[in-house]
């Protein structure tokens, strides 16, 4: 067994978060090793390159012994549970007084006296989050966006010394090694099943989620999700609905024919006014401007950078409309959670009806939950790829159904029965990898299609 030397800090796992670790404990000159229990991490040579005075052990976890660690870091993939780390539990670092094994958010929160914005969730965490900081730019703070999406926090630090707002999208991995992040606002927007296989269970999964208000200032939570709430008194709480606001809380509101974004008695915005689509982008932009109110940014510079929000790549990104016909790349949506969130937050805002393209591979889901939306709002469902028999046994006998090879002959038929006030989305609720490599090439073969479709119409 490898005795870690002492006073040194560990850092285990050299994915992306892990070599920003590296990289800030080196600025800081922090005496530290690396372990991953891959055989032959990624990037290795080029870790050796820029650290090359740091040791490196490649293999289980379960031949170090820790006990005269400084600290352990857990870069975010890697569980608190791991064997091999059970001597760390319980124990405190007289120095710090936080756990010896943490993760790189606790490293973050010491660095930086600038407030924080954070925002977890099971969906939507990477809109509101990069919604935010456009919100923060507009009304001329320095803010330096990041986390989990995007720049890893710790090298934010490096990248924006100057930043006077840290707006952080943190994961429950991220969560649930970081003591106390002390944010001057938290968000946690929604929770729906993911993770589990970390976790354990839906309490766990929450329990982990629930750490971001520790210490917080601010919480908004929304109003429709009991389970977004704190356990326990302490941060000033602000909810968002989908439904109509009470007191000060932020809420949607039909004003005859206008859906309004509105805090309690007055309008914010109209949806009518935004680039954003369905009623679940509208919630989202609910998030962001309770957050930034909370914040004090300025109430006119936030309308205005919402209403030029065009969303983000692949989520529930309006590409055009061709004859009163709206289509939509929701292609991020891979599983079940984000897909029920897409069909209900359009279906919700459409004149007519939605024509729903999904399918690939379902990683094993129950796409029941999906059946009873459908019903509402949907003409048709075109299914394709590997889990689409799968799909159609789950919704057949509550929408009609068509099966198709792929997803040209999907937009293909959809083109031909869409009618005026429809709305066509890829929301395919399912990985893309037996047809595409990722959901971002199977969103952009979408996005090609339907804009060489937009070209040829006479709009």
């Amino acid at each position: 067994m490898v005795r870690v030397p002492k006073g040194v800090t560990v850092v285990v796992g050299l994915g992306l978060s892990g070599r920003a670790i590296c990289r800030h404990l080196a600025r800081t000159h922090t005496p530290f090793m690396v372990v991953d229990t891959r055989s032959e991490p990624p990037g290795l040579d080029a870790f050796y390159a820029a650290h090359p005075n740091v040791d490196v052990i490649c293999g289980p976890l379960t031949s170090l012994d820790f006990t005269d660690a400084y600290e352990v870091v857990l870069s975010p993939g890697v569980g608190p549970d791991s064997p091999g780390l059970e001597s760390l539990a319980g124990r405190v670092n007289p120095h710090t007084g936080e756990p010896v094994l943490i993760g790189e958010m606790a490293l973050f929160v010491r660095a930086t006296q600038a407030p924080i914005a954070a925002i977890t969730g099971s969906n939507a965490k990477s809109t509101v989050t990069t919604l935010l900081g456009e919100m923060a730019k507009a009304a001329g703070v320095r803010a330096a966006v990041g986390g989990n999406l995007g720049t890893p926090a710790l090298d934010l630090l490096a990248e924006q010394p100057d930043a006077e707002l840290y707006v952080l999208e943190l994961s429950s991995f991220q969560l649930e090694t970081t003591p106390a992040l002390g944010a001057k606002v938290a968000a946690f927007l929604n929770l729906s099943e993911d993770h589990l296989d970390r976790h354990g269970d839906m309490s766990a999964y929450r329990l982990a989620k629930q750490r971001i208000f520790n210490g917080a200032q601010y919480a908004v939570v929304n109003q429709d999700d009991p389970l977004t709430w704190p356990f326990q008194e302490g941060p000033g709480i602000v909810s968002f609905s989908a439904n109509p606001p009470t007191d000060s809380n932020w809420g949607l509101v039909w004003q005859g024919a206008e859906l309004m974004l509105m805090q309690g008695q007055t309008s914010w915005v109209s949806a009518s006014e935004l680039k954003i689509a369905g009623q679940h982008n509208y919630t989202n932009a609910l998030a962001a401007l309770a957050m930034g109110q909370a914040l004090a940014l300025d109430a006119f510079a936030m309308v205005e950078a919402l209403k030029a929000f065009m969303g983000l790549p692949h989520r529930s990104e309006t590409v055009a409309c061709i004859n009163g016909v709206t289509w939509i790349n929701d292609s991020k949506g891979t599983n079940v959670g984000a897909t029920l969130a897409a069909i209900e937050g359009v279906g919700a805002t459409l004149t007519g009806r939605l024509i729903w393209l999904a399918g690939g591979v379902g990683k094993g889901a129950d796409f029941s939950p999906l059946a009873v939306p459908l019903a509402r709002c949907a003409r048709l469902a075109l299914l394709f790829g590997a889990d689409s028999d799968r799909i159609s046994d789950a919704v057949a006998a509550h929408v009609p159904v068509q099966q198709v090879n792929d997803l040209t002959q999907a937009m293909e038929a959809a083109f031909s029965q869409a009618e005026p006030g429809d709305c066509v989305l890829l929301s395919p609720a399912c990985a893309s990898l037996d047809q595409f490599p990722n959901y971002q090439v199977r969103g952009d073969a979408f996005r090609r299609w339907v804009e060489s479709s937009a070209a040829g119409v006479s709009l």
